[in-house]
């Protein structure tokens, strides 16, 4: 009788801890996180899986990183804002982050499938805005309307996901919206990162607000 007993309990304590652990045992965001990166080195709240992250005059600077993402290593909340500035030296634009990931994938060549919904302002040499549930070349992303990034502007992205409803906000307008009934979320879904592929991208004042 008492080892029939103990059988759940260990099944209960061991669901738990899977429940509460992380790839990286990261702590959360608590009452929100903010990133001015006015210092020299980005640090240990960041993990960098490749590519030529660094800090330059008080932003976050990338060139070529071939989808090696900078992951913050904080747990998102479920519902969550996250804000930033961002801007693309380049005529190809092509400035992009993912939200809901492991916080340690990258990719291992050419092709890449993230754990995340990717978000990408003017991808694919300038000329398309997409957000992808993990697979950025999927039939099943969803491509916003016609919108350039301009060279040397900066631009104020906001992101939220309340439910199963994600959007992306660009200075204030919707730029792409999508409705998942399989939300991604829980451990391995819970990473924010900024990636690059080749173009030259700037980061500036993150902010992470739960909902």
């Amino acid at each position: 009788m008492w080892m029939k007993m103990v059988a759940p309990i260990r099944r209960s304590v061991l669901a738990v801890l899977l429940t509460a652990c992380t790839p990286q045992g990261d702590p959360g965001i608590g009452a929100g996180f903010t990133d001015d990166f006015e210092r020299a080195q980005i640090g240990r709240t960041y993990q960098k899986t490749g590519g030529d992250w660094r800090i330059e005059n008080g932003q976050l600077r990338v060139q070529k990183a071939k989808n090696h993402p900078l992951w913050l290593l904080r747990v998102l909340p479920r519902d969550v804002r996250v804000e930033f500035d961002a801007r693309s030296d380049g005529v190809e634009g092509d400035i992009k982050v993912e939200i809901f990931g492991d916080g340690a994938s990258s990719a291992k060549g050419d092709r890449y499938v993230a754990t995340s919904y990717v978000v990408i302002f003017g991808g694919w040499n300038n000329s398309k805005n997409v957000l992808a549930r993990m697979d950025e070349h999927g039939a099943d992303r969803v491509v916003g309307k016609p919108q350039k990034v301009e060279p040397g502007r900066t631009y104020r992205f906001r992101i939220e996901r309340v439910g199963g409803t994600l959007t992306v906000w660009v200075d204030g307008e919707l730029l792409l919206e999508m409705e998942d009934p399989d939300p991604l979320a829980g451990r391995g879904h819970d990473h924010f990162g900024f990636n690059n592929w080749q173009s030259d991208l700037w980061f500036d004042n993150l902010r992470i607000t739960p909902l």
